[in-house]
């Protein structure tokens, strides 16, 4: 291994351990490595910012605004109150009305706002008749992580690996690489899907806790009160961030009055909390009226914002309907565009994810579908220079000879079993990775290794390439390896052990089907 080899993988352990120790954010983390490689000449300038360029990055920022489009139509709430039985039921039938059609709108949508809305309205329904919601909210997030898996704009993982796959295949064109289909990645991921949902529909009974929440005397005893209770989950962004609790006037900074915290299961009063310090993805109870609402609803200071009462979206009839159709045109026109006879339809002109993403952006930015004004503080920034960073990282391991190296060494430990062993191997690094730091940054430090092992090889690389996809979102065993699973760990109250007892099964159960399937659909 070269020196410039062994500087990188330096520079890389130190990155991951920032990340798993969680010393800045990971957008920060991974641009710092970034910025590390240009000073050592190991990347160039160009090089460094080529990924704030990359249609997928882009792409994914488009999708934010699509999500809150959709969001703000309401549609997503009145698809669910159709759903959820009207009367008592057991939790088995709950699961099967509800899962599916979560795992449908998360193929097409940022799974975050999906759980955002669902997430406090599942609670409700649970506690109207009498089903602890703890044996839904689990469930809930992992829907959306397998519906996910079956569309290319399902996560914004399959975009990066989208993205870097086309730069690798623009780059090297001797390396039969290209990028993703819209819906190629249903092939498996249905399957998947299936396969995933009846195992949390039988396995949710006995391996989730059945732990009901009990309300505070503050509500009982103010029922017609215009104050109400208003759950919070904490964002990286809250400013009091690991700052103890009894330091921070959360009334006088915003005109709520702090009730409880929940953490890993726990419920902690004011009384019991001044000696606790705030950290993100805690949920706090609050006291607040609507003027709350108003200013800190939409804040990127809170993963979630979500009241006790019930309303119905603003958003008019014909408006909503015509969310629906700027969605379908997205969708079918993305697919559409795929096909051969449509490519050579406009010559110049290519009809992409990108191209209509871009179109019903736009359209529903002039139609005030999302508040255009305000339009910034529905993309995730940190998300988008995360993957924009990881970009670089990549390059930067490839152009050392270090993923060359890495993947050399794994060859060598596998000749004997071929190319099914490193298909294994590739999942359980990426998918490990992923449970502890971010989705997208395991999928850029596994894909330069992936390639070099197919090269190493000689064969495809599609078959690595598709299972970066899968391990980078099958997040289940930890609540901090995916947003969906922080959000309903703090709606939940659950504890860091009910995601594992439930989810390493489920891990287990994708990655022996992936290393089975994925050769059989895109053969080696």
């Amino acid at each position: 291994m070269s020196s410039s080899a062994i500087f990188v993988t330096v520079v890389v352990v130190l990155l991951l351990v920032a990340l798993i120790k969680e010393w800045l954010r990971p957008g920060l983390i991974l641009f710092s490595g970034a910025v590390v490689f240009l000073c050592a000449g190991i990347l160039t300038p160009s090089e460094v910012v080529a990924g704030f360029s990359n249609k997928g990055m882009i792409t994914v920022a488009l999708l934010f605004l699509v999500s809150e489009g959709v969001r703000r139509s309401g549609l997503l709430e009145k698809m669910l109150y159709r759903l959820l039985p009207a009367k008592r039921c057991g939790e088995r039938k709950a699961l099967f009305s509800m899962m599916p059609m979560v795992s449908f709108i998360s193929a097409f949508l940022n799974n975050t706002p999906v759980v955002v809305i669902f997430a406090p309205m599942v609670k409700r329904w649970a506690e109207r008749v009498g089903i602890p919601a703890t044996k839904l909210l689990i469930p809930l997030s992992f829907a959306t992580i397998l519906g996910g898996l079956c569309t290319l704009i399902g996560t914004s993982t399959n975009l990066v690996v989208h993205g870097m796959a086309l730069d690798e295949a623009a780059a090297n064109p001797t390396l039969g690489l290209r990028g993703l289909n819209m819906f190629e990645l249903g092939k498996i991921g249905l399957i998947i899907a299936l396969v995933g949902t009846v195992y949390i529909i039988i396995a949710a009974k006995y391996l989730l806790p059945a732990r009901r929440e009990e309300r505070g005397d503050l509500e009982q005893e103010n029922p017609n009160s215009k104050y109400f209770r208003v759950e919070l989950v904490l964002g990286a962004r809250f400013p009091a961030i690991n700052k103890r609790i009894f330091d921070f006037d959360f009334k006088e900074k915003y005109g709520a009055t702090l009730l409880e915290l929940k953490r890993n299961g726990q419920t902690l009063l004011m009384h019991d909390m001044r000696k606790e310090h705030f950290r993100e993805g805690d949920t706090v109870v609050v006291l607040a009226d609507d003027k709350f609402m108003r200013n800190w609803g939409d804040s990127s200071f809170f993963l979630l914002v979500a009241d006790t009462r019930q309303k119905e979206p603003a958003m008019g009839r014909k408006k909503r309907w015509f969310t629906i159709v700027l969605l379908a045109l997205m969708i079918f026109g993305a697919a559409i565009g795929e096909l051969p006879w449509a490519q050579g339809l406009v010559p110049g002109m290519k009809f992409d994810m990108f191209f209509f993403v871009c179109v019903v952006t736009v359209i529903m930015a002039v139609m005030n579908i999302f508040p255009a004004r305000k339009y910034t503080k529905f993309i995730s920034w940190d998300i988008l220079i995360t993957i924009a960073s990881a970009f670089a990282i990549s390059k930067a391991m490839q152009n050392s000879g270090m993923a060359d190296a890495v993947a050399s060494w794994a060859v060598g430990l596998s000749r004997e079993h071929g190319s099914y062993v490193l298909l294994g191997v590739v999942f359980f690094i990426t998918s490990v990775a992923t449970e502890l730091m971010t989705n997208n940054a395991a999928a850029a430090l596994a894909f330069p290794i992936s390639i070099s092992m197919a090269q190493h090889l000689g064969v495809s690389p599609m078959p690595f390439i598709v299972c970066i996809c899968v391990a980078a979102s099958a997040s289940f065993c930890t609540p901090i390896g995916y947003q969906t699973n922080l959000i309903v760990q703090g709606v939940g109250n659950y504890r860091f052990g009910d995601f594992i007892k439930i989810g390493l099964p489920l891990n287990l159960i994708v990655m022996t089907l992936s290393i089975w399937l994925i050769p059989v659909f895109w053969p080696f």
